[in-house]
């Protein structure tokens, strides 16, 4: 063994540690290790960011900007009223809300076709009289099948699609993964809708009025009259709201309801205030500050029924600017100007002090803000909200985003635009349409799976250029002497759905995909079934939360727990192998 060879592989080794680790997020971890292999000579310093406009992460992310374009638009927001008719029936209310999500998913980023759907299933499940928990995770597992039927419907795809043409020439087109893809997701769809959600853990969900219990940490004070806060600023309050933990929720001044206090306010005499903390320390702020404690059942009455606020629960969602962030570094009132009531995590509202909390992705927070602006608040802090009709998806020329759309990929298929120029120009319509504004294209971008794939592929390449993949690929033959090239095919399949539990599914395909042409070589076989199995196996990630975003994002929604995933998520993976295999071998024969 060389050591370039010891030396890409003791660096792939780290990468695997510190991904299922996580205390670092995948794209910085990818571009520590992308310079650490440029130090070590593994990658020439002038390919270093290669990666960046290779095309595999130039498609995704051109797919990620038209999927937002069309979320925006509200082109497939309509699609959602068809479910509300038939939420009397659970099994067809499930059925309709799985099958949408998967629909909608071969064709946008599935976790942008969870978060419109996912307000609507919650609203749904009330009238239905069944629980959050019920649904989300088959909703998210829906929403990930779904993306196995095109080209473009998770990014696995589209790199495995990339790998083959650098190997054939040849890419696959938009509906090559239909055949295989299809019928694994309709497989895994008809499982979870007649017989897996019912064998889900039923848990507590986050609900506004019960499971926060507003009342429960929200008080009205007043200053009364010679008090020594007449006078100065809620700034110079700021070291005894800090000790106390506690935050100006609103005020009453005079007459008027201020529902976000400033930091430059000056405090009057018979000033309302609306504090937000815990009981105790309420009290003993309320103590040294002379201040007059009303109750409360007032303050409650005065945030609820403001017609200026609103009060919305929002989920983080994976990647978002607050997700691994404290409560306090991040200033709500400050930069948002808005106030965080409560967090719940896996269906438990947090008792403890919330300055001190750091923000997890599937964590549901309570905001309250002014209804001007709030939505897109929400937007900038990276959540996506729970309440029904809830987001303004600015409703622009649905009808226009639907011609453009299906145009870009009727394009695609027949061949008269490659799938980046189609789906590009498809993007620059909708800005010169006012579909989508320039700044909202950007937003639309999961800039880390971006950066990921930017830093994982030139570091693919070196394993390849190395010859450290083929030493993989022999260790494994090794191991699996005599066994059969289908057995070792399913083996591929199992090895990647495995890496993609714990790893980004679009660094598990980089990964396996030289492994699995490798493998194919060695036997003289065709290199596409065992693609194809890469690109399954890369996209089903069913047994935790942290294998897939939709997963982690309806963790703290549905209540979930860890474990809760693999109630439903092993026997999903095992339909998924029984299904794909004979499927692979039938549509992508081994030796044609």
């Amino acid at each position: 063994m060389t050591f370039e060879q010891t030396a890409i592989l003791i660096l792939l080794a780290v990468i695997l540690v510190m991904f299922i680790w996580g205390k670092l997020r995948y794209d910085i971890v990818t571009l520590l290790a992308l310079g650490v292999a440029v130090i070590m000579g593994l990658v020439p310093a002038d390919e270093m960011f290669s990666g960046f406009g290779h095309a595999a992460t130039v498609t995704v992310a051109i797919v990620l900007m038209l999927s937002y374009g069309l979320t925006q638009s509200g082109a497939v927001e309509s699609m959602t009223r068809l479910i509300d008719p038939l939420s009397k029936s659970p099994a067809l209310h499930l059925t309709a809300l799985v099958v949408i999500a998967a629909f909608l998913s071969m064709f946008m980023n599935n976790v942008g076709a969870l978060a419109l759907i996912m307000p609507v299933a919650i609203q749904s499940t009330h009238k239905a009289k069944m629980t959050p928990s019920t649904i989300l995770m088959p909703l998210s597992f829906g929403s990930i099948l779904g993306g196995l039927v095109t080209l473009i419907g998770t990014p696995p795809n589209i790199i495995i699609s990339t790998y083959r043409k650098e190997l054939t020439g040849t890419p696959f087109s938009m509906f090559d993964f239909s055949p295989v893809g299809g019928v694994i997701a309709a497989a895994g769809i008809a499982f979870v809708v007649l017989i897996g959600w019912r064998i889900i853990k039923v848990r507590k969900t986050s609900d506004t009025t019960n499971l926060f219990e507003i009342e429960s940490y929200l008080f009205e004070v007043k200053i009364p009259d010679e008090n020594e806060l007449i006078g100065k600023t809620v700034q110079d309050l700021d070291d005894s709201l800090n000790e106390y933990d506690i935050t100006i929720a609103s005020m009453l001044h005079g007459r008027q309801y201020t529902p976000v206090v400033r930091r430059r306010h000056v405090f009057a005499v018979n000033d309302l205030l609306i504090l937000e903390g815990k009981q105790d320390d309420v009290d003993k702020f309320v103590s040294k500050n002379g201040l007059v404690l009303l109750g409360a059942d007032s303050a409650k009455e005065a945030i609820l029924q403001s017609s200026d606020t609103a009060i919305m629960e929002v989920v983080v969602a994976p990647n978002a600017r607050i997700a691994e962030r404290t409560v306090a570094s991040i200033r709500f009132n400050t930069y948002y100007h808005v106030n965080l009531l409560a967090v719940s995590s896996s269906g438990k509202s947090h008792r403890g002090r919330l300055k001190s909390r750091k923000l997890k992705a599937g964590d549901v927070l309570l905001l309250h803000g002014e209804k001007d602006g709030l939505e897109e608040t929400i937007a900038k802090l990276g959540c996506y909200p729970l309440a029904g009709n809830s987001v303004g998806f600015g409703k622009r020329k649905p009808l226009h985003a639907l011609a453009i759309f299906g145009f870009a990929i009727l394009s695609t298929v027949v061949g008269t635009l490659p799938l980046q120029v189609s789906l590009g120009g498809a993007v620059l319509l909708m800005v010169l349409l006012n579909i989508i504004s320039v700044r909202e294209l950007y937003e639309g971008i999961d800039w880390p799976v971006v950066v990921l794939l930017g830093g994982m592929i030139p570091i693919g390449a070196a394993l390849e250029s190395t010859g450290a993949t083929q030493l993989i690929v022999d260790w494994l033959l090794g191991i699996a002497e005599g066994v059969p090239i289908v057995v070792i095919l399913a083996a591929i399949l199992i090895i990647t759905m495995t890496l993609s539990d714990i790893l980004n599914n679009a660094a598990t395909a980089i990964l396996m995909a030289p492994i699995a042409s490798a493998i194919a070589a060695s036997f003289g076989a065709s290199v596409d079934p065992f693609l194809m199995a890469v690109a399954i196996g890369a996209s089903c990630a069913f047994l935790t939360p942290i294998g897939h975003q939709n997963n982690a994002l309806v963790m703290g929604p549905g209540g979930y727990q860890f474990s809760d995933y693999w109630r439903l998520g092993l026997p999903l993976e095992i339909i998924i192998v029984v299904v794909a295999s004979p499927m692979i071998l039938w549509i992508w024969p081994l030796f044609p």
